[in-house]
């Protein structure tokens, strides 16, 4: 490899980036099979490859149906995404986790600061049901790592986490509260709150629990219901190491080594200026075991000094696939 794990965390300018970016982009081209052949189909020729914009980004739904690593080594731990019954679900070969740990500590510090300084509660019902997932990976470390006796998952017991968030407020305990929107919506439901020490994250996440709403209705729920003035949001997914988050309104941002670029939706190939609106491909450089360059299925536009607004997701991303699938 030719540069080392810490450099991906020391970034501190675009042209260290996109430096570190082109050297994955060879590593991952010269160690993946799968990204390889990818590429090969594609007729691109690594060499000829100088700028973030000519890198291939990888549809998604390889990580369905492939492999996707770069290394000999064997995984250390497989994360999978959430699906219905039936749906062929994301895996996530992960072959080490310290960067991981490394990715999510960093970002979350780099954002909010130190993670003593919070009580987390964590409200993820629908991730705690299943085995597999890596926000609760990273909610559990996150948990353990504030320190808090107070800290904690809550499954289904909204009496006690109403319990337990007042009493915080009233000790003026910096809280973080972490929730799957349908499970911060049934609390406010059943509760109303006015909180003055705690942020509300939700991390997405309907999935067949309730009607979808645009982020800015549920939004609007969820800071009545709290009695809070901005809902924090937290994007991460099954197939990244790195998180971007938002201090309100959808608006959200990424730590230094991971980016965001903005494709046509009916050009694959073709990548959109800022406050054009299409599918968002990734860049996270914490990928460097995996694949670092994933086209997503969600949509969302770039707005300028490292900002990026999220749309949402392609209608039928699940059915509708990529016509680069095929090989």
């Amino acid at each position: 490899m030719t540069h080392r794990i810490s450099d991906i965390f020391s970034i501190q300018s675009p042209e260290d980036f996109r430096k570190l970016a082109l050297q994955t982009f060879k590593f991952q081209y010269s160690n993946n099979k799968v990204y390889r052949q990818f590429c090969d189909l594609l007729n691109i020729d690594p060499s000829e490859v100088k700028e973030l914009e000519e890198i291939p980004f990888l549809p998604i739904e390889f990580f369905k149906s492939h492999s996707i690593i770069s290394s000999e080594k064997d995984p250390v731990i497989i994360f999978t995404s959430s699906g219905t019954t039936g749906m062929q679900t994301s895996k996530h070969e992960v072959i080490d986790l310290e960067v991981y740990k490394k990715s999510f500590r960093k970002g979350f510090e780099n954002f909010y600061g130190n993670i003593e300084d919070y009580a987390v509660l964590a409200l993820l019902p629908s991730y705690l049901e299943r085995e597999g997932s890596s926000l609760i990976y990273m909610v559990e470390d996150i948990i353990n790592r504030s320190g808090n006796p107070h800290s904690g998952f809550y499954l289904h017991d909204l009496d006690s986490l109403k319990e337990k968030l007042d009493y915080l407020e009233s000790k003026q305990q910096k809280v973080l509260l972490i929730g799957v929107s349908f499970a911060l919506l049934d609390l406010v439901e059943k509760y109303t709150f006015s909180l003055k020490h705690t942020i509300v994250m939700e991390t997405g996440g309907m999935k067949g629990r309730r009607k979808e709403m645009i982020r800015t209705e549920l939004h609007e729920v969820l800071k009545k219901g709290f009695g809070v003035p901005v809902i924090h949001s937290e994007y991460g997914m099954t197939e990244l190491l790195s998180q971007a988050y938002s201090f309100g309104n959808g608006i959200f941002e990424c730590p230094p080594w991971m980016q965001v670029l903005v494709r046509d939706p009916e050009d694959a190939q073709t990548l959109l200026p800022e406050g054009k609106s299409g599918g968002l491909n990734v860049i996270d450089l914490a990928n460097i075991f995996s694949c670092s360059f994933i086209a997503t299925q969600d949509l969302g536009k770039k707005l300028g000094d490292g900002k990026l607004e999220i749309l949402g997701r392609f209608d039928n991303s699940d059915i509708r696939g990529c016509n680069l699938m095929v090989f």
